[in-house]
């Protein structure tokens, strides 16, 4: 079994955490929380958001019809299908190209590449971020 960085250890945690923060809900309107890890990455599913976190992995995330995006983690290099209502990035030297984001998009992270579709409200709060719409 291959070693894994204490870092992409502590990613999977914070996202599980997040995952069982939702485990006490009585609402019916949403599914219960979903939790995937694996060499991709680990993905946690909460209600309409998912949370994304890994380093160095290639992967795809499907946001399907008007899912949110949390992406964190670093050297990634995502494929975004369907249409995200709303996304942040963090972390850093990321390569994402997106469907389609309707309403917002917030990069925070360091030297990420976003390519996207829409008319989002767009944040680049962070440093030497390439945004570009296509």
């Amino acid at each position: 079994m291959p070693m894994h960085s204490p870092t992409l250890i502590a990613g999977i945690s914070v996202l599980a955490a997040i995952a069982l923060a939702g485990c006490g809900s009585t609402s019916k309107e949403s599914p219960s929380p979903t939790a995937t890890a694996g060499q991709s990455g680990a993905q946690v599913e909460v209600g309409n958001t998912i949370n994304y976190g890994s380093f160095g992995t290639t992967a795809e995330i499907d946001c399907a019809d008007g899912k949110s995006l949390n992406v964190g983690g670093s050297n990634n290099t995502l494929t975004v299908k369907g249409t995200c209502a709303s996304v942040n990035i963090g972390g850093a030297d990321n390569k994402i190209t997106f469907g389609t984001i309707d309403k917002e998009l917030s990069v925070v992270g360091l030297n990420n590449t976003i390519t996207y579709k829409g008319d989002p409200k767009v944040n680049n709060l962070g440093s030497g971020n390439t945004l570009n719409k296509s």
